[in-house]
């Protein structure tokens, strides 16, 4: 009988993570192997000088029941918080609520703006848009042009870097289902609660203490009791492949203890698929490697302002509509919990939406600190001066772009990998290079590792496809769905970026948080 190795895990965020929890489960052997020095991926929780921010914001929400019970078998209900969800949109100095509220908009907008975009609307109604292919079509035909301006128009081209009208329709579609101006209408007038049959509109979340990092922080911990070997600060730098017997049989890593190569029965990847093919040896042919060359990311930098509470807000979260600064959205981690923040003071989170090759990504930490604390300023939400110290954190690869050629380039990527090297599983977000939620991730990685266990043949690429929004309610359908869809976007558009705010992303292993104390 030949030797077992057992399972290799590459990457230990919620995906990597959980297939070894769920492995161990089997009494199957792991290693799993964490590039950074710290896991969770872009759902870890970073801490400097006592303050700590969540990367992006993690609501704990699902409709996947062995997802929710995972949760609570790693983390007791102590640890969890019952947090409101509650989310606004700053617009020309005034905070509009999202949902849309009619009174809030009515009030914020004024009778004559509101007049114009109720005026806007029939117009769309009576006269839909020709081209409803893309996002600006979609939306305005569902609220007409001035609200489309207003409140999906500009942060929409800051989160993707380019213009609206070059996005695909089924994106908005997925996004924004089942949601309308006149259903909106409906929803402010009749409130309901609880409300949960229309896109975005849960209005509770749980949420770990001390934020999302503790889950996967508790799980490692989970993960090395029970007899799982997990090494941070070591990458894989090469997939070893038998083509004869279409497997692959090893990795090497290369970490603090040098370099080494651990034999593997199977190898469970999320790290970015486009990396994963560039690591095998011998190589993957000419034309996978080339469609795995093609695929692209988008990043996301978080600088972390500390001010006093009386600058705190209630929301999560505001997205930014205001064209004249480039942050998109703005955290409050206050309201996230009391348990990330200190007495007496909030740390707000400015999130920028980049390219890793954009000029704001080469920027020092002090002026990016700079920056968010001259546009806080600017758009009122602190008086000048009372910003005591920044932080600043980079997020490679946070959303895979859905570019012209991503889904060929993904098919011929799966089909050769399954024909190849059918015991190399790509798991989670940037591992099936798929807009996952932390939930879709982890339900990826579950099914994996019971089909390496049980030999069952799950389809994971099911997962998340043509399934309902994260946070929408099941409809009388029978469908139990829990994702979104990033949006196809141009490719040419994404290799020379327009003018415009930039933005999106946020994610990845190799990430190095940094701080600027000021003053």
């Amino acid at each position: 009988m030949s030797e077992q190795h057992g399972t290799v895990i590459i990457g230990a965020g919620p995906a990597g993570l959980t297939a070894a929890y769920e492995l161990l489960r089997h009494g199957l052997p792991v290693q799993v192997f964490e590039a950074d020095e710290v896991v969770g991926g872009i759902s870890r929780t970073v801490e400097r000088d006592g303050w700590r921010f969540d990367i992006g914001g993690h609501r704990f929400f699902t409709k996947v029941p062995r997802v929710e019970s995972f949760w609570h078998e790693i983390l007791p209900d102590e640890d969890f918080l019952t947090r409101p969800r509650m989310s606004r949109i700053f617009y020309r100095g005034a905070l509009f609520n999202y949902p849309l509220s009619a009174m809030n908009a009515l009030r914020n907008l004024g009778l004559p703006e509101a007049a114009r975009c109720l005026g806007s609307y029939a117009r769309a109604r009576l006269r839909p848009p020709k081209d409803q292919s893309h996002f600006e079509g979609w939306v305005s035909a569902r609220f007409g042009w001035r609200l489309y301006s207003i409140f999906f128009k500009t942060y929409t081209e800051k989160v993707w870097g380019m213009p609206a009208d070059r996005l695909q329709a089924d994106w908005a579609a997925q996004r924004i289902k089942n949601l309308s101006l006149a259903t909106a209408i409906r929803n402010a007038l009749l409130p309901s609660r609880r409300r949960t049959d229309v896109t975005s509109l849960i209005e509770e979340f749980q949420y770990p203490k001390y934020g999302p990092g503790m889950m996967w922080e508790r799980c490692a911990e989970q993960v090395r009791k029970r007899g799982g070997q997990l090494s941070t600060g070591t990458w894989v730098t090469a997939v070893h492949r038998d083509p004869k017997r279409r497997r692959a049989i090893s990795v090497t890593v290369d970490g603090a203890g040098g370099q080494r190569t651990q034999p593997a029965d199977d190898v469970i990847s999320s790290m970015p698929i486009s990396e994963l093919v560039a690591a095998l040896r011998p190589p993957a042919p000419p034309e996978v490697l080339a469609c795995a060359a093609d695929l692209r990311y988008r990043d996301f930098l978080t600088v972390a302002l500390v001010v006093p509470a009386e600058f705190s807000f209630p929301d999560n979260w505001i997205y930014v509509h205001d064209p004249g600064v480039r942050v998109g959205r703005i955290q409050n981690f206050g309201s996230w919990s009391p348990y990330l923040v200190k007495d007496g003071r909030t740390c707000l989170g400015l999130e920028y939406f980049v390219f890793e090759d954009d000029e704001m990504w080469r920027t020092p930490d002090a002026d990016l600190v700079a920056l968010a604390t001259a546009e806080l300023e600017r758009l009122g939400l602190v008086r000048p001066g009372v910003v005591e110290a920044g932080y600043v954190v980079r997020m490679p690869k946070a959303y895979p772009v859905y570019d012209e050629r991503y889904q060929h380039n993904v098919d011929v990527i799966r089909a050769w990998l399954a024909e190849a090297v059918p015991n190399v599983h790509p798991v989670g977000r940037n591992g099936m290079h798929r807009y996952n939620n932390q939930d879709h991730s982890m339900l990826t990685a579950m099914l994996t590792a019971e089909n390496i266990a049980t030999g069952s043949t799950h389809d994971v690429w099911s997962v998340n496809v043509e399934q309902d929004y994260h946070e929408e309610s099941s409809g009388g359908d029978g469908r139990r769905g829990t994702g979104r869809d990033a949006p196809v976007v141009p490719s040419r558009i994404i290799a020379a970026p327009i003018n415009a705010p930039e933005g999106v992303g946020a994610a990845g292993s190799g990430d190095r948080p940094r701080q600027v104390p000021l003053g």
